[in-house]
């Protein structure tokens, strides 16, 4: 992203806004998972249904055998027995494909040696005989089934689902998602998982399970459960190869997340699992962001968060894929291409609705239009958010930031942060009538928002010279102890920095230093007055731009870092 911001000051608070929820996404997930599969009730009303989940009861009440430890050689085994029933099932069902009675028996010992085979996901060492054997792609071929139960089974929690035939994709023990919803799993054998994970691309499971995605009907609660576990299946997938993210999007699943989101059903876990997959996909990958433009999916997104405008979620589930559809938003305006897909969906009317509603969707929506304004792209935004009045907006949450943060992980910081860019980035970008409007707004009321500016220069210069103490006694430390400060420990320190405070820091100054710039003696003079009134100099804040413009741009364009660099010493020059 293109912006007036140093390097790591601008990617680091992004980056990790993108990265702070995703731990407790899955718990939340699992919650409200959890609360579905106690409300919902099976209603069984097919024979050939009842009659296999009879036959399952009947063997899951016989006294299960003490299991013989697996080796390779009873793997071997397994997988021959499996592709033999798989082959017999499929035989069966092309040549009686109208009496389910022929194949039935066949379909029943094609779910016990799956059934058998789910002790393979826990040895991640032995992966290499399905890819070796071809097993991978029956299972594969598994996914094409006829039968729609199987179709959910494959994807279901087995060994502890309600009715568990034809579980071959179990949630919770690392068959496709055995192996495959782990990642815990995936990693104790890296090896193992490479090679499936190898065979599972190259037999595009995605497309596949895409697929079978479109098939499935969630008002069934066990395809609802494959729906959930499918989700579950690229999830891992994308932790562990986090490359086959585009190659995922573009084999369908880009645009079944998106269709999913805004089909009119009951929000539920399957929506808030789709948010969450939809921003991993969108993660620094700006392939996918394109493609979500292409398809609409800005339009989407605003219309899905519309509904929290007004309301807030009713529940933390639901709160939870409101974050996630906002993440996703901003991570799709770092693309300068979508930036006008937002302008032209009016996203900036509804975000400066959410802030004047006062919901918890605001400090969300202060992120969102944080995103869209930053930077020489987003100069179009700038000016069309001062035509909609939205400078009525924000100075009153520049002026106080709110008591009570109602978003969960929300500080003062991250505010004022948020804030202060969204005017910095208006400072840069407004050019005419727009810029003078914005200007005046420093002068009212006895130049009320240039007090308030000091008040936060101090505020963050004091944070920022006890986190400089601190970090000059640990480098103290390290030369008396003959350590070598290296690049990648002032890397670290200069991170640390941008924690404690030094990017908000930066951002004021720079506020400071374009209206000092802007032919306005009220404002200048004030500025001056403050510091001289503090004991502070004029040389601290020219010390802090300087840096500031040191370690500026995002590393793309070499050419905008430098012209940026020279606008921003210019302004030091006549301070």
């Amino acid at each position: 992203l293109s912006d007036p911001q140093p390097n790591r000051g601008t990617k680091r608070p992004r980056d990790e806004e993108e990265e702070e929820i995703k731990a407790r996404r899955k718990q939340t997930r699992e919650h409200g998972r959890h609360r579905e599969e106690e409300a919902a009730a099976l209603e069984e009303t097919d024979d050939e249904k009842k009659k296999l989940l009879q036959i399952i009861e009947r063997d899951g009440e016989e006294e299960e055998e003490e299991e013989e430890p697996l080796d390779e050689s009873s793997v071997k085994k397994m997988i021959l027995t499996f592709e033999k029933r798989s082959y017999k099932n499929q035989e069966l069902r092309i040549k009686f494909p109208d009496n389910p009675e022929k194949f039935m028996e066949s379909e029943l010992d094609l779910n016990d040696i799956i059934q058998e085979m789910h002790v393979i996901a826990t040895m991640p060492d032995l992966y290499h005989l399905l890819v070796e054997l071809n097993a991978v792609q029956s299972l594969l071929g598994l996914l094409g089934h006829d039968n729609t139960d199987i179709l959910a089974q494959l994807s279901h929690p087995a060994p502890t689902a309600p009715s568990g035939a034809f579980a071959l994709l179990p949630h919770r023990a690392p068959l496709m998602s055995s192996f495959l919803t782990d990642i815990d799993t995936l990693h104790e054998s890296e090896e193992g998982a490479e090679v499936l994970i190898d065979a599972l691309v190259e037999g595009q499971v995605v497309a596949l399970l895409v697929q079978n995605l479109e098939r499935l009907d969630e008002s069934v609660k066990e395809e609802a459960d494959g729906v959930h576990n499918t989700l579950a299946i690229v999830e891992n997938m994308a932790e562990f190869r986090p490359e086959m993210c585009t190659e995922a999007a573009q084999q369908g699943l880009m645009q079944w997340l998106l269709k999913r989101l805004k089909a009119k059903m009951p929000f539920d876990a399957n929506k808030l699992y789709c948010s969450e997959v939809l921003a991993i996909l969108l993660q620094n990958n700006d392939d996918n962001r394109e493609l979500l433009g292409e398809l609409d999916g800005i339009d989407v997104l605003l219309q899905q968060l519309s509904v929290f405008k007004r309301h807030n979620p009713s529940t933390a589930e639901e709160q939870e894929m409101m974050e996630n559809l906002f993440d996703s938003l901003c991570s799709c305006l770092m693309l300068s291409s979508n930036r006008d897909r937002f302008l032209k969906g009016e996203g900036l009317q509804l975000m400066n609705l959410m802030l004047r509603e006062k919901k918890i969707s605001r400090s969300s929506a202060l992120k969102v239009l944080d995103h869209a304004m930053i930077g020489p792209e987003g100069t179009d935004n700038c000016h069309k958010f001062v035509d909609i009045l939205g400078l009525r907006t924000i100075f009153p949450l520049f002026m106080k930031s709110p008591r009570k943060i109602k978003k969960v992980g929300t500080t003062e910081k991250e505010h004022e942060e948020h804030v202060c860019s969204i005017l910095a980035s208006l400072l840069r970008n407004l050019r005419g009538q727009q810029r003078t409007r914005l200007l005046n707004k420093f002068t009212e009321n006895d130049s009320e928002k240039v007090d308030r500016l000091m008040e936060l220069y101090f505020k963050y210069l004091d944070a920022m010279q006890a986190a400089d103490k601190k970090i000059d006694g640990e480098k103290h430390d390290m030369v008396r102890r003959g350590e070598i400060i290296d690049d990648d420990m002032e890397d670290e320190f200069y991170l640390r920095r941008l924690d404690a405070g030094l990017f908000v820091l930066q951002l004021i100054c720079y506020i400071m230093a374009e209206i000092c710039n802007a032919n306005v003696p009220q404002v200048r003079q004030r500025v001056h007055q403050i510091l001289n009134m503090r004991g502070s100099s004029i040389k601290i804040v020219r010390h802090i731009l300087k840096e500031y413009a040191e370690n500026i741009g995002d590393g793309k364009n070499q050419e905008f870092r430098e012209s940026e660099q020279k606008r921003i010493l210019d302004l030091l020059e006549n301070f």
